[in-house]
């Protein structure tokens, strides 16, 4: 057998090795990639939480009484995830608003009850009215004395007037000026009728009434309770109907 020289064996093996390598790669371009699947995290931090949940429910009830329409927004606790809360049960603190920036309270149920804390934001976007003109004190005031405004009633004086019929039969009891918001607390019920003024007195029922005439003991403006002695010397209370009418109660 004939002796085959090394450096004839290197160049072949070079040779042989990168046809291999080559095959190689061929069939790694042929074939289709392989891609180890990769598990996707949450893109928001704070999944729907029940209890959030449960907080703007309660408080769009809350603000269903209210004139215009009422926006939540509830706030995700801060400081990591709370432990959880079995039952959520919302209430407002003692003399808290329903709008505006508030907290509310949350009972949570379980073995270990315990109370945990929201902050939420309830804007309450509606019509309100403001003065169309200067008025003194004591000026009677009437729906053509008003201009309408929109706006937040958060951002508003709470006793700011959202109807004008609020203010009918009402006098101003300060100086107000022209652009306020008008308010049921600038206003009182104008004196309807005054000590010693006689006036009918109507006791009524579902098919009767029956009038009687009383002198008024103090004065009273509509819808205000008044005292009445009547012509037996008698003393009763009555609500006060018009300016010569009193409907016992």
């Amino acid at each position: 057998m004939k002796k085959i020289h090394r450096a004839v064996i290197r160049p072949a093996l070079a040779l042989l090795a990168g046809g291999v390598l080559s095959a190689v790669a061929g069939e790694a371009l042929a074939a289709p990639a392989q891609v180890t699947p990769v598990a996707m995290q949450a893109t928001n931090p704070f999944p729907e939480d029940p209890v959030r949940a449960a907080v703007e429910q309660f408080l769009l009830r809350q603000t269903a009484g209210l004139p215009g329409k009422a926006t939540v927004q509830v706030q995700p606790p801060s400081g990591g995830r709370a432990p959880e809360c079995v039952s959520p049960d919302p209430f407002l603190p003692l003399g808290a608003s329903p709008w505006g920036r508030i907290s509310v309270g949350v009972r949570c149920g379980g073995e270990r009850p315990w109370i945990r804390y929201m902050q939420a934001r309830v804007s309450v976007l509606s019509d309100y009215y403001v003065a169309v003109r200067a008025l003194g004190p004591g000026e009677p005031v009437t729906p053509a004395d008003l201009e309408v405004r929109q706006g937040d009633l958060s951002t508003l004086p709470r006793a700011v007037i959202t109807d004008p019929q609020q203010v009918v039969g009402a006098v101003t009891a300060n100086r107000i000026a022209a652009g306020s918001p008008m308010r049921t607390d600038l206003l009182k019920k104008s004196i309807a009728v005054r000590s010693g003024q006689t006036v009918t007195v109507a006791v009524e029922g579902d098919a009767f009434q029956i009038t009687s005439e009383g002198k008024v003991l103090a004065d009273a403006a509509i819808g205000n309770s008044v005292q009445i002695r009547l012509r037996n010397g008698q003393v009763v209370s009555g609500l006060v109907r018009s300016g010569d009418t009193v409907v016992l109660q």
